[in-house]
């Protein structure tokens, strides 16, 4: 396992920085932002270069957005399905699906309002996901 920053990257911490921080400004994920300093850039970890993961260089920036990327993947994967079921009102598996997905959301509510990266008052429902994500 590599402990340290392999001395071949061509990039300092400062300059890994400023590009996370212009592909964020920019509306890139930090996993996108990740894949592209490392096919593009040739970072291979933004953790030994820096000493912080591109999400902590964001947050410490002020360019993180406002929800955690997971619950927002999860909010649009519920938007679209129920945009399928309302058209395809018999879609029972579909349904489950979407009260699955639900449940991973309020799962990681909870999980984000105990730690707080959520607001104690922010609550989840789809007419609420709908105006924030789209």
């Amino acid at each position: 396992m590599v402990s340290e920053n392999p001395a071949w990257v061509p990039l300092n911490a400062t300059e890994i920085e400023d590009i996370v921080v212009k592909l964020a400004k920019d509306g890139v994920i930090s996993a996108k932002i990740g894949l592209i300093l490392r096919d593009q850039y040739g970072v291979p970890d933004v953790k030994l270069a820096t000493g912080k993961t591109v999400t902590k260089i964001m947050a410490e920036k002020g360019v993180a957005p406002s929800l955690p990327e997971d619950l927002s993947n999860l909010m649009r994967r519920a938007i679209d399905l129920n945009v399928h079921l309302r058209d395809n009102r018999g879609d029972v598996s579909n349904k489950r699906g979407l009260n699955m997905i639900e449940a991973k959301i309020r799962r990681l509510e909870r999980y984000y309002k105990r730690n707080g990266v959520l607001p104690a008052e922010w609550k989840y429902s789809l007419s609420n996901a709908e105006l924030m994500l789209k």
